[in-house]
């Protein structure tokens, strides 16, 4: 594109031969006569040059070169005079002329100012651009900071708050004006102030600190949870300017962790299983409810644990929860342990007690292993069930309770009914809700869950730091048959602990029983678990497609992993 350049003169010989030489340069040239018609030119056209004389008639040159400064034209002014003077020369230069030239004007002279009249426009013209471009980049900027849902605060060397955008009142309860200009450390706030010592701590080492989780406690949101990141601020390498923090609230995200996690441990019970799951649910149900329950299930189960899970989740929560382990008493012992009795009911009776139905009044009553009991207590207990009233042992005055009946058994109860040794009434009124409690075996998803919960209780207990199980002793896991369920489990893993001095738990530190069952099953089947498509899809998702991960909890090893999707024809997204 050709530079334009205005010629404005009253000799028209001038503007003729200054026309001829620039165009034979390849310039765009124009020409005006006065300072009127030069107006009317630069008011449609912005010339990138103009080179005038001083005087133009009724008004002078210097007249023109106010108007261009005025209309904030960037086109250098080249003045040119007949007459010149150091007042005239002074007061061009004043006015921001480019250069100040006597006539006559030869044709090198013209050339080599016009020249670096428009270098001069050029770089005006990049100077401008760039300062343009800076405010744009500035405003974007600023839209930025004042978008990001984060709070983020700039603070100097001296911790002097610099800069705040709007998300910081939100987060952090106070108002960029209460903060901007003013030392962080002595602004008043009520929360925990942890994110000043990571301020302190990136001021003093220059080196950023990333996602460091902090509770604020603020007094109306005592819950809050953010995530601090904070960086050094430098204007080179070298040369460090203050420190930046982002401030970014996690409490949502930190209250549905709690929720998972609760969701996978329930009052206590872990797992999550779709059969847990299930469990959970039935739990739920049973909250606001008096209904008799008998919970099944093998020994090691948790059966124990499912019923203190229904009554601290019952409105009877606040009262006593009374167990009786019903397989280790006698027909005698277990009726007045049950009941009680009164002085001189029988040869040791030497005063009158209460039975664990009467201590548990409001409360709950959990009777473990019900399945032993004699007929003469199954008989008392149908009655309790029925008329909710006792007697004590060696009385006959009928005490009435209020008392919620949790029942417990690993034994089938039909085939006891139909070898006479459970009356079959009694059955179905301790059966009202029937809870099935799966077995390990049964749960196999569940055996890591458990595996990280208890590594982590031992960890506490014997002071120790063991990040884990090996992969030999995950598909150990994953494989063996775990005959005492979950308390097994949890033997064994402490088994492990205490043998254990790495940060690892190998094979070897496994229990007796667990390593000799394995090694004499058929060659090739530890670790050989079943995996089909489906599973390892799930699990490699969940995994974010690590295929490490999804090997643990699928209990295989890595190289089956690589194998089946081989295999399966499995592309990560």
């Amino acid at each position: 594109m050709k530079s334009k350049i205005l010629i404005i003169d009253d000799e028209e010989n001038i503007r003729f031969g200054f026309e001829m030489i620039l165009s034979d340069q390849g310039y765009d040239v124009m020409t005006a006569k006065d300072y009127d018609s030069a107006l009317k030119t630069i008011s449609g056209i912005e010339p990138d040059l103009i080179i005038t004389d001083i005087i133009l008639g009724r008004l002078t040159g210097m007249d023109l070169l106010v108007e261009v400064k005025k209309r904030k034209l960037l086109c250098p002014v080249i003045m040119i005079t007949g007459e010149p003077n150091l007042e005239t020369s002074t007061d061009a230069v004043r006015l921001g002329a480019f250069d100040y030239i006597p006539k006559p004007i030869r044709k090198e002279t013209l050339l080599r100012i016009a020249g670096m009249g428009l270098q001069h426009k050029k770089l005006l013209d990049n100077k401008r651009q760039l300062k343009l471009e800076n405010i744009r980049v500035r405003r974007n900027m600023e839209a930025i900071f004042r978008s990001l849902k984060d709070g983020v605060i700039t603070v100097n060397n001296d911790l002097q708050v610099i800069e705040a955008n709007e998300s910081v009142k939100k987060i952090c309860r106070f108002s960029i004006k209460e903060i901007v200009g003013k030392n962080f450390e002595k602004i008043q706030t009520d929360c925990s102030r942890s994110c000043l010592p990571v301020l302190k701590e990136t001021l003093r080492t220059k080196k950023s600190i990333g996602e460091f989780r902090v509770e604020c406690r603020h007094p109306d949101q005592p819950r809050q949870v953010v995530l601090l990141t904070s960086s050094s601020l430098r204007s080179h390498a070298t040369q460090s300017l203050g420190a930046v923090l982002v401030v970014r609230d996690i409490t949502r995200l930190t209250t549905l962790e709690l929720e998972l996690k609760e969701r996978n441990q329930f009052h206590g019970i872990i797992g999550k299983s779709s059969k847990m799951q299930n469990i959970y649910n039935l739990l739920e149900n049973l909250a606001d409810t008096d209904t008799t329950v008998l919970i099944t299930g093998e020994t090691g189960t948790g059966k124990e644990l499912v019923a203190h899970a229904i009554h601290y989740n019952s409105p009877r929560k606040e009262n006593p929860f009374i167990k009786v382990n019903c397989s280790v008493l006698s027909e005698n012992l277990l009726e007045s342990e049950l009941f009680g009795h009164v002085k001189g009911a029988f040869t040791g009776a030497v005063k009158n007690r209460k039975g664990r139905f009467e201590m548990a009044d409001h409360g709950t009553i959990f009777l473990d292993e019900i399945g032993d009991i004699s007929p003469l207590i199954q008989l008392k207990l149908l009655r309790v069930l029925q008329e909710r009233e006792f007697e004590r042992v060696g009385d006959s005055i009928p005490i009435k309770i209020d008392v919620r009946i949790i029942a417990a058994t690993n034994c089938n109860l039909k085939e006891k009914i139909k070898l006479g040794e459970i009356r079959e009434d009694l059955y179905y009124r301790i059966k009202v809700v029937d809870i099935p409690i799966p077995s390990l075996k049964e749960r196999r998803e569940d055996i890591l869950l458990l595996s990280d919960y208890f590594l982590d209780r031992f960890n506490k207990r014997f002071k120790k730091q063991l990040s884990g199980l090996s992969n030999e002793v995950v598909n150990a896991f994953m494989n063996y048959a775990w005959p005492g369920n979950i308390r097994e489990l949890e033997h064994a893993i402490e088994h492990g602990f205490v043998l254990c001095q790495g940060k690892t738990m190998r094979f070897d530190h496994l229990p007796l029983e667990i390593k000799t069952c394995l090694r004499t099953e058929k060659p090739g089947r530890l670790g050989q678990v079943a995996v089909n498509k489906e599973d390892l899809i799930q699990a490699l998702k969940k995994t974010g497609w690590n295929k490490s991960k999804a090997a643990r909890i699928l209990g295989v090893g890595r190289r089956t992993i690589y194998r089946k999707i081989e295999q399966y024809k499995i592309s990560m997204p």
